[in-house]
């Protein structure tokens, strides 16, 4: 498979502060990479370095296309979807319009789609994203994401606060995006999806990568477990 993000020697900081220290990192069409690591390990600042909403350096390409210091209109407009932590909906628009929002024609995930992958966002459909749970509001920034038709999408902490039952959903929801080619970054902390989705794992420890491989290899490395992952 053709490599669709490349990041090499990729550096960025927060003012003066630089979280990552040279990342290097590929996706290849249609592939699944779960990014792990602790909490301030620098894997949102990836997710927001990709997307052009952080300073960075180095070389990052999606497609052949240099992403650094290209805004975030044209980056989403290449074939890039993002689905933040915070989950960034409309609030005071309808679930239906949230959705319309971010249609584009043509688009392999359709309205429909939508409705049969989460059932609760047609139930809800009249309703203001704003007095949504927070498991439908992720299910609603993810599916409106979907539905600009994007080849990769980064995925910031889907399963966050949510209940195993709506978890389940949103990776039932990642499995049929996969089926379909669909690429992905997942930044998520427990590995249930990232097993469903057969994910290559990443793990990221002083804004770096530390460890790249299938999960069967991480789960024998004694040393990356301990290093970058326990918080014993």
């Amino acid at each position: 498979m053709s490599v669709g993000l490349h990041i090499e020697d990729l550096r960025a900081w927060y003012g003066e502060a630089q979280v990552l220290h040279g990342v290097n990192l590929s996706i290849d069409e249609g592939e699944a990479v779960a990014l792990v690591g602790r909490n301030g390990s620098g894997r949102s600042t990836l997710a927001k370095c990709i997307m052009g909403l952080v300073r960075c350096a180095g070389d990052m390409r999606y497609r052949d296309v240099r992403l650094v210091g290209m805004r975030a209109h044209r980056i989403a407009r290449l074939g890039i979807g993002y689905v933040p932590e915070t989950r960034d909906v409309f609030p005071a628009l309808t679930v239906r319009e949230n959705l319309r929002l971010g249609e584009r024609k043509g688009s392999r995930f359709t309205l429909s789609d939508a409705y049969r992958l989460f059932p609760v966002l047609e139930e809800r459909a009249s309703v203001k994203a704003g007095a949504l749970s927070g498991g439908e509001q992720q299910m609603l920034a993810l599916a409106r994401t979907l539905s600009r038709d994007p080849s990769l999408v980064v995925i910031d902490e889907p399963g966050e606060g949510l209940a195993p039952q709506v978890l389940a959903q949103v990776a039932a929801c990642l499995v049929t995006l996969r089926a379909r080619g669909v690429a992905m970054l997942l930044i998520e902390e427990r590995m249930t999806i990232a097993r469903a989705l057969d994910a290559r794992i990443a793990v990221m420890g002083h804004g770096a990568i530390q460890f790249d491989g299938p999960f069967a290899s991480l789960a024998r490395n004694g040393h990356v477990m301990r290093e970058w992952l326990s918080v014993g």
